[in-house]
């Protein structure tokens, strides 16, 4: 699948009308999260998930949510935190879980979904204050997926990543 393809599937919140009971990321709790929770997640304001599905059949390729969230400034590497204010907690956008459909893998959709989920982050961090994008790696696998897009280590917590939004819109430009 190429780029200009994927650009051919939309990546839209989730509704109702979006097939998600075949979804399979071989990581159990993204999966039962999709089918089971999203939704809920959604209705009570506790995430927004985006999905990203074939037009023809709205079955779920990959998805990601996003949420608010807070980072102890302690927990920066020291650097960093140097040269923020004195805050106990610096605002963050959390990219809760991002999972793409096994059918789907090595098609582009997961970095499709990574950079969508940039542009949001970014449009919305003027708007709501947001320093950086969190997320919590499930497993190795997705480290080393976020590694490879510039996320950097939190302390003492070696799946807990950031970027910073400033990286984030260096990148779009």
């Amino acid at each position: 699948m190429t780029d200009d393809l994927l650009r051919s599937f939309p990546i839209v919140p989730l509704t109702a009308v979006h097939d998600r009971r075949e979804f399979q990321s071989d990581v159990e709790a993204l999966d039962r999260y999709i089918k089971e929770q999203a939704s809920q997640d959604q209705r009570r304001h506790i995430a927004a998930c985006f999905v990203l599905v074939s037009p023809e059949s709205k079955a779920v390729a990959g998805y990601y949510t996003l949420s608010a969230y807070t980072v102890a400034g302690r927990d920066l590497p020291e650097a960093l935190a140097r040269k923020l204010p004195k805050y106990g907690q610096i605002p963050c956008t959390l990219l809760g879980r991002l999972a793409v459909d096994v059918k789907s893998r090595g098609l582009g959709v997961g970095r499709t979904l990574l950079i969508d989920a940039f542009r949001r982050a970014l449009t919305h961090a003027s708007g709501i204050a947001s320093w950086a994008v969190v997320v919590e790696a499930k497993n190795d696998a997705a480290r080393e997926f976020y590694l490879r897009y510039s996320f950097a280590q939190l302390q003492d917590a070696p799946n807990r990543l950031f970027l910073p939004i400033a990286s984030i819109a260096d990148l779009f430009r």
